[in-house]
């Protein structure tokens, strides 16, 4: 009797150790459980307070170019390889060229084509050359986002002399007015001569002369027609980038020339083109 209580007392002891034993485990275990559930929260808070700092980032963004999209109407195409225009500039181009001439028109492949000839046609309406001969006296075209202008030196000078001529004051004065009108214009003044030698007291050879006329072309325009000077630049190029070669007298006359090299935001240029002119 008294060994089989004795068993009996031993085996409750037994199985007491063996249930603290679990229960100290298990309370392990669920400790370990909370600690790994307290990790996940904190980690779910982050990944939840950096979406909402993204979602908000996206937000002002979709806000940013619906704004633009609504009030400016700048979603752009391309024309060619850098330059855009916005679809409000494609219907101020599509209006010019209502005015274009239908076989030059007709002769518009792309967009790019079409951009200059709509270019070209409020450019030469706001110079006015209703009264010179644009094959030979004045000539504009766009490249990407650069319009050009090459007048004859006829028009600009005497023969030989970088003095500028009275005959220069209409097409000066509308140039300068282009400029002006726009902060974002800036403009190289590019002298160009065709390939007879000159040297005189005054001018010591073509590049000499070449850079001379485009320097007269720049202080008249900063002088004369308040245009900002840090919006010029003038360069001489010599006979070195002939339109045609230099055998006859006519192709040399294609060859004396000044050219004015536009360089604006075409969206800016453009709106300020697109006047009502006929």
């Amino acid at each position: 009797m008294k060994k089989t209580l004795i068993l009996l007392v031993f085996t409750i002891c037994i199985s007491s150790c063996v249930a603290k034993k679990k229960y100290l485990a298990l309370e392990k275990e669920n400790g370990e459980i909370k600690n790994e559930l307290t990790k996940t929260q904190v980690a779910k808070e982050d990944l939840e307070e950096k979406f909402d700092v993204i979602q908000k980032r996206v937000e002002k963004y979709n806000t940013k170019i619906s704004s633009l999209t609504n009030e400016n109407d700048v979603k752009f195409d391309a024309v060619g390889n850098t330059a855009v225009i916005s679809n409000a500039t494609k219907r101020q181009m599509r209006s010019t060229l209502t005015k274009v001439d239908p076989n030059k028109l007709s002769q518009a492949k792309t967009l790019k084509d079409s951009m200059n000839l709509a270019v070209s046609h409020n450019l030469k309406n706001s110079i006015d050359t209703s009264t010179l001969n644009e094959d030979d006296d004045i000539a504009i075209n766009i490249d990407e986002t650069v319009v050009m202008i090459s007048i004859s030196d006829k028009m600009l000078f005497n023969s030989g002399s970088y003095k500028i001529s009275s005959r220069a004051n209409n097409i000066l004065q509308k140039l300068a007015d282009v400029i002006n009108s726009e902060p974002s214009i800036e403009v190289m003044i590019e002298g160009h001569t065709d390939s007879r030698t000159i040297s005189n007291m005054q001018i010591a050879d073509n590049w000499d002369l070449s850079v001379l006329r485009a320097t007269s072309v720049v202080r008249k325009l900063q002088k004369e027609y308040n245009v900002d000077p840090a919006k010029l630049i003038a360069s001489g190029r010599s006979s070195y980038q002939p339109l045609t070669d230099n055998e006859s007298k006519e192709n040399r006359a294609r060859n004396r020339r000044t050219r004015i090299v536009i360089l604006p935001n075409i969206n800016k240029f453009f709106a300020l083109m697109s006047s009502d002119q006929g």
